[in-house]
C-alpha cells in the first residue's frame, strides 16, 4: 500500500501527471454536467417518511381506501378581522369561493360555502367573531411544488375578487386577513422556506471559509484552492446525486441538500488543509517543491483517507434508519464525502503542484538557505527567525509532565458539561421549527387563539364494528376524556359498512409531546370496548407519535453500530485495542458535553423550550465521526514520530505538529456548522449550534490536552496489543547483543 501511495505521488505531482489530474477532472465535470441533471433538479419534498409500516401509516391507508372525506391533505384558510367579520365579509368569501370553484382544480376539494346561507356561515365563524375557517382538501399523492402553484394560482384570484388581497393584509390591520395553515399549509412554508436558504446557506458559506482561510494563511492564492476544489467536487457530486435520485434509487429533499453543502465545505476544507500545512511545513525545510509536496502528500495520504472513510462509514450506517428523514441522509453525504476526499487526494496535491510556492503567496514559505541567498542578492542582512508555536510547545509540555492534572480536569469538565444533556426536553412540533411570521403559523396561531387547537389536526379513530351500539359506547368514552374537546358524529364508510371514522378533537396543541402522550390512552380506551386488532389510529398527532417512537429505536440501533464501525477502523489502523478504546470514549465525552452545553446555551440563554428529536442522532453521526479525524490526524503523527522517539517527546511534538492545522481546521468546520444558525429554520439552528460546539470541544479540549495527556499516562500500553519501540533503541539493543 505504501509503495503504491509513493507511485501515486510521484505521478501526480510529475509535470505531466498533474496536468492529467486536473484535465480529468474538468473532464469528468463537463460529461456528467452534460449528461446527468443536477441534484436541485431531482429534490423530493415528499418522500415517505417512514420505511416501516407504522399504525398511523396503515390507518391513513385504511382510511383513504374506505373514506373519501377523511383522507387526503388539508390546508385550512384562515380568515380573520379584529373587528369581527361582517356579513358582507362572508359574502366577500363567498364570492371568492365561488371563483375558486370555476377555476377548477384538479383533485382538490373546496367546500360549497357559496351556497350555504349567510346566517348558517355565520354560525360557523368562531365566538368572539374574528375567525373564520375555509378548509380545502389536497390530495394525499400531490407534490409539494403542486400544492404551492395551487395555492399562488388562489392568492392571484384573490387579488382579483378582493380590493386588497387578504393575504398581504397584516394582521395587526382592522381589515380582512387570511392565512394558509394546515398540513398542506405548513408543507409549502416549509419547502419554500428551505428552497430560500440555499442560496444565501452557499454564499454564507463561502465567505466564511474564505475569511477563515485568508486570516489564517494570509494568502489570497491559498484561500482559493481549497474553495476551488471543493466547488469541483460539488460540481461531480451534484449530478451524480441527481442521477441517482432521476432512477429512484435514492430520495433527498431540501434540507438534506443545505446541511450537505454545509458538512462538503467544512469536512472537504479540513481535508485540504491537512495536505496544505504539512507542504508548508516541508518547504520551510526542502528546497525543490515537488519533492516537499512528494513528501507532504507520503505522510497525509493516510490519515486523510482514514477520515474520510470513517464519516463514509458512520454515515452509511444510517441505511438501517427506520425514518425516511434520517435514511436518506446516508448515500447523499456519503457519495459527498467520498468524492471530496478523492478530491483531497488528487486535486489539491495537483494544483499544488502546479502553483509551487506560489499558492502561499505573498508570505512563501523558504529554506534557511533560501532565505540567506535571497537576502544577498538584495544586499540585505538576514532577517532573524522568530520563534513561532510557544503556546503549542507549552501544551505539549504539559500533556506530558502534568498529564494526570491535564486528564483529569478536561474529564471533569466536560463530565459537568455533559451531565447537563441529561435535562434537554425535545419536541416534535413541526411549528416550532419555523419563524413566528410564517403564514401557516400565523394561521396556527389564529385557530389557537379563537377555536380549539385541536380542530387544526384532529386525531383520527376508526373501528370495526358490527352494530352502532359499539360506536356509541366508542364515542362516549372518549368524550368522557378531559383531553378531549369534541369528538365528531361518525362517518360510516360507503365501501365497508362494518368501518367508522371518528374525528376527535384534543384540548391541546395537536403537534404537542402532551397531544402524543395522548395517543396510547386513546388506544386503549377504545380497545376496551372495541376489538384491539381493528383499531386504528392516524391523523398528524398519530404520526407524530410514531416518529417519536421510530427516531428513538433509529438512535438506540445506529449509535452502537456507527461506534463498533469506527471502532474497528481505528483498530485496522492503528493496531491498538487500548488506542481505539479511550479515542471513541473521549469523542463520546465530546458529544454528550457539546449536547450538555448546547442545551445550557439555547434554553437558559436563548429560551428554547425544547429542541427537535432528531437532533441528538444527527449531531452524533457529526460530532463523533468529524471529531475522530482530528483524533486520527493527531495520533498518527504520534505514531510515526515514535517510531524515532521517546513516547513522550514522541507525543509532545505530535501535539505542537498538528495544533495549529487542526485548530485551523477545526474553527473552518464549526464555522460552517454555525452558518446553519443564520436560517429562519430552528431546526437547523439548533443542530448547527451543537455541532459546531461539539468540533470546538474537539479542536481545543480533546485533541490538544485529554488524548495526548491519557496517551502520556498510559505510556507503552497505548499501543497494547501491539509493542513499538523507537527505532534507535531497538539499533542499540542490536548493537549490543
Amino acid at each position: 500500500m505504501k509503495s503504491m501511495f509513493q507511485r501515486y505521488a510521484n505521478f501526480v505531482t510529475s509535470t505531466l501527471g498533474r496536468w492529467v489530474t486536473v484535465g480529468v477532472w474538468i473532464g469528468v465535470i463537463a460529461i456528467f454536467t452534460l449528461i446527468f441533471p443536477q441534484a436541485d433538479s431531482q429534490k423530493n419534498e415528499q418522500a415517505e417518511e417512514f420505511l416501516t409500516d407504522v399504525p398511523s401509516e396503515q390507518a391513513a391507508q385504511v382510511i383513504k381506501e374506505n373514506f373519501s372525506t377523511g383522507s387526503g391533505l388539508p390546508a385550512l384558510l384562515s380568515w380573520y378581522k379584529s373587528s369581527e367579520i361582517q356579513e358582507e365579509d362572508l359574502s366577500a368569501i363567498q364570492s371568492y369561493v365561488k371563483a375558486l370553484q370555476a377555476e377548477g382544480y384538479e383533485g382538490v376539494t373546496i367546500p360549497p360555502f357559496q351556497q350555504l346561507p349567510l346566517p348558517a356561515l355565520k354560525q360557523q365563524v368562531s365566538e368572539d367573531g374574528t375567525t373564520f375557517v375555509l378548509p380545502i382538501q389536497f390530495p394525499d399523492n400531490m407534490e409539494t411544488e403542486k400544492m404551492n402553484e395551487t395555492l399562488q394560482s388562489m392568492k392571484n384570484i384573490a387579488k382579483q375578487e378582493f380590493e386588497q388581497s387578504p393575504f398581504e393584509v397584516s394582521l395587526d390591520d382592522d381589515g380582512l386577513a387570511v392565512r394558509v395553515t394546515g398540513p398542506a399549509g405548513i408543507a409549502v412554508d416549509a419547502t419554500e422556506l428551505f428552497s430560500q436558504g440555499d442560496l444565501s446557506l452557499l454564499i454564507g458559506t463561502v465567505i466564511i471559509v474564505l475569511v477563515f482561510l485568508l486570516v489564517i494563511y494570509r494568502s489570497p492564492i491559498l484561500a482559493l484552492i481549497p474553495l476551488i476544489c471543493v466547488g469541483m467536487a460539488y460540481l461531480i457530486i451534484s449530478p451524480v446525486l441527481g442521477s441517482m435520485a432521476k432512477v429512484n434509487w435514492i430520495d433527498f429533499d431540501s434540507q438534506a441538500i443545505a446541511i450537505m453543502t454545509v458538512l462538503l465545505f467544512g469536512a472537504g476544507t479540513d481535508y485540504c488543509l491537512f495536505l496544505i500545512s504539512r507542504y508548508r511545513r516541508n518547504l520551510r525545510e526542502e528546497k525543490d517543491p515537488t519533492e516537499a509536496l512528494k513528501h507532504a502528500f507520503t505522510f497525509s495520504w493516510g490519515a486523510i483517507a482514514m477520515s474520510g472513510l470513517t464519516v463514509v462509514v458512520a454515515l452509511l450506517v444510517l441505511l438501517v434508519a427506520d425514518y425516511g428523514s434520517i435514511h436518506r441522509f446516508a448515500i447523499p453525504f456519503s457519495v459527498a464525502i467520498f468524492i471530496m476526499m478523492l478530491a483531497s487526494i488528487s486535486l489539491v496535491p495537483a494544483i499544488l503542484s502546479i502553483l509551487g510556492r506560489a499558492s502561499f503567496y505573498p508570505f512563501i514559505p523558504r529554506t534557511p538557505e533560501m532565505k540567506e541567498e535571497r537576502s544577498k542578492k538584495k544586499g540585505k542582512s538576514v532577517p532573524k527567525v522568530k520563534e513561532t508555536g510557544r503556546f503549542a510547545k507549552t501544551i505539549g509540555k504539559w500533556v506530558t509532565t502534568k498529564s494526570w492534572f491535564v486528564a483529569i480536569s478536561g474529564i471533569v469538565l466536560l463530565g459537568i458539561l455533559a451531565f447537563f444533556s441529561f435535562g434537554m426536553k425535545f419536541t416534535y412540533n413541526t411549528l416550532d421549527a419555523f419563524p413566528e411570521d410564517m403564514p401557516s403559523r400565523e394561521g396556527f396561531e389564529l385557530l389557537s387563539e379563537h377555536f380549539n387547537e385541536g380542530e387544526l389536526a384532529p386525531v383520527q379513530v376508526v373501528i370495526e364494528a358490527t352494530d352502532e351500539q359499539t360506536v356509541t359506547e366508542v364515542t362516549e368514552v372518549l368524550q368522557g376524556k378531559s383531553y378531549i374537546a369534541n369528538v365528531k358524529p361518525a362517518q360510516q364508510s360507503e365501501e365497508n359498512t362494518s368501518l367508522y371514522l371518528l374525528d376527535v378533537e384534543l384540548d391541546r396543541n395537536p403537534y404537542s409531546n402532551e397531544a402524543m402522550d395522548r395517543i396510547t390512552d386513546i388506544r386503549s380506551s377504545v380497545s376496551s370496548i372495541a376489538d384491539s386488532e381493528r383499531i386504528w389510529i392516524g391523523g398528524q398527532t398519530a404520526t407524530q407519535y410514531d416518529t417519536r417512537l421510530t427516531v428513538m429505536d433509529d438512535q438506540q440501533i445506529i449509535i452502537p453500530i456507527i461506534i463498533g464501525f469506527i471502532a474497528l477502523l481505528l483498530f485496522v489502523y492503528l493496531r491498538s485495542i487500548t488506542a481505539t478504546a479511550y479515542l471513541i470514549g473521549t469523542v463520546l465525552l465530546s458529544y454528550f458535553s457539546a449536547l450538555g452545553l448546547g442545551w445550557i446555551i439555547l434554553h437558559y440563554g436563548f429560551g428554547v423550550e425544547a429542541i427537535q428529536g432528531f437532533i441528538p442522532l444527527y449531531a452524533f453521526v457529526f460530532i463523533v465521526a468529524l471529531g475522530e479525524d482530528y483524533n486520527i490526524f493527531m495520533i498518527s503523527s504520534i505514531w510515526k514520530k515514535s517510531r524515532h522517539l521517546p513516547l513522550h517527546e514522541a507525543i509532545s511534538q505530535g501535539t505542537v505538529e498538528t495544533g495549529g492545522v487542526i485548530t485551523s481546521a477545526g474553527l473552518i468546520l464549526a464555522g460552517t456548522f454555525m452558518v446553519l444558525t443564520t436560517l429562519p429554520i430552528q431546526i437547523l439552528v439548533h443542530f448547527g449550534t451543537i455541532t459546531a460546539l461539539g468540533v470546538l470541544i474537539d479542536t481545543f479540549i480533546v485533541r490538544p490536552f485529554l488524548v495526548p495527556a491519557i496517551t502520556a499516562i498510559l505510556g507503552k500500553w497505548a499501543f497494547w496489543p501491539a509493542k513499538r519501540e523507537p527505532l534507535v533503541e531497538i539499533k542499540q539493543r542490536e548493537n549490543q547483543s
